[in-house]
């Protein structure tokens, strides 16, 4: 053997199937696609959060649990919430967990404290003055807002006061429970969930694509025979379509603070996972049925009645017959 066929370690090539471009030849396998649910998926989820070490109920969509708990808060709904997976709407090793699941699974996460509301900080347990606290909330355990920060009275002695303005699960590992319950297709009721997150309530919606008159501005030819010269515009009426999400505004609405400080972040959260243009949010406001209604809040006002009212214009010195004349006579000068 040659020393050239000693070192030669390639497979021998078969000159035919070469130059056939009908031979088979090794493909790479296809990549298996992923099943369950995955990343923007939108999905129903009953869910219930307790502390690790005593099982504290910390939140639930389940009201004889909230009921059980003390924490059934008047008007809060007790229903599956709507989240997206990986949108940041639960702890994200909850997150991790809900990859691959199906319809029904259900499963519980431990969630470290560092990952939950953090580890308890004693350099946020603070002394400060009692006259920075309203003097309603000036007792143990009162929630407060001190220098815009949140935190809880633990102490008072004479003119200060102790508080602790750590997360009040700080330094607490949760378990987080959940049951897979529905996924959401259906863009007008994913708009509603998205919303029943930040208003603790589910407002009508709806979506419709609008013709929409716009100025644009668009270039125009130039009649200067200077190429270098700057582009030339003008402002043109165009039509286009939008795609709009309508929100009937409801009184918890336009009471709930996050929404009146946060709806610009809030509607274009909707309009990013949706696709959307616009977001349009509607208030109706019904009639009281003609002046009745204001006849009721006249009476109400000191007391002055119908009587009332006339015996005032009575005491009034006033001729209507010389006012029109004093009117005319301004007219004709």
């Amino acid at each position: 053997m040659s020393d050239e066929q000693a070192e030669s370690t390639d497979e021998p090539v078969d000159a035919d199937a070469a130059d056939d471009p009908d031979a088979e030849t090794e493909t790479e396998p296809e990549t298996e696609e992923a099943s369950g649910l995955q990343d923007g998926d939108f999905l129903r989820i009953d869910y219930t959060v307790r502390t690790a070490d005593d099982e504290q109920v910390v939140d639930t969509t389940h009201q004889d649990v909230a009921e059980e708990a003390g924490i059934d808060e008047e008007g809060h709904e007790f229903e599956p919430r709507t989240i997206v997976i990986g949108g940041g709407h639960v702890f994200q090793a909850v997150d991790d967990d809900l990859i691959g699941k199906e319809v029904g699974d259900e499963n519980t996460v431990h969630i470290d404290a560092v990952e939950a509301f953090g580890e308890f900080d004693p350099d946020d347990v603070r002394t400060v003055s009692a006259e920075k606290i309203d003097e309603d909330d000036r007792y143990p355990g009162a929630h407060v807002n001190v220098d815009g920060q949140q935190g809880h009275v633990e102490t008072i002695i004479g003119g200060r006061a102790r508080v602790d303005f750590n997360h009040p699960l700080a330094g607490e590992d949760l378990e987080y429970e959940y049951e897979i319950v529905d996924v959401v297709d259906d863009p007008e009721e994913q708009a509603e969930g998205l919303l029943g997150m930040y208003l603790d309530h589910t407002p009508e919606v709806w979506i419709q694509t609008d013709e929409v008159e716009e100025e644009v501005q668009v270039e125009v030819d130039s009649d200067d025979d200077d190429d270098d010269g700057e582009p030339e515009y003008e402002t043109e009426t165009q039509t286009t379509d939008k795609k709009t999400l309508y929100i009937e505004a409801t009184p918890q609405m336009t009471m709930n603070q996050q929404w009146l400080f946060q709806k610009q972040q809030i509607a274009q959260q909707v309009m990013d996972r949706l696709d959307l243009d616009r977001v349009i949010v509607q208030e109706t406001i019904d009639g009281m049925g003609g002046m009745g209604g204001m006849g009721g809040m006249m009476g109400g006002m000191g007391g002055a009645g119908g009587a009332d009212v006339e015996e005032a214009l009575e005491d009034v010195d006033v001729d209507a017959d010389e006012i029109v004349e004093e009117l005319e006579d301004d007219i004709d000068e």
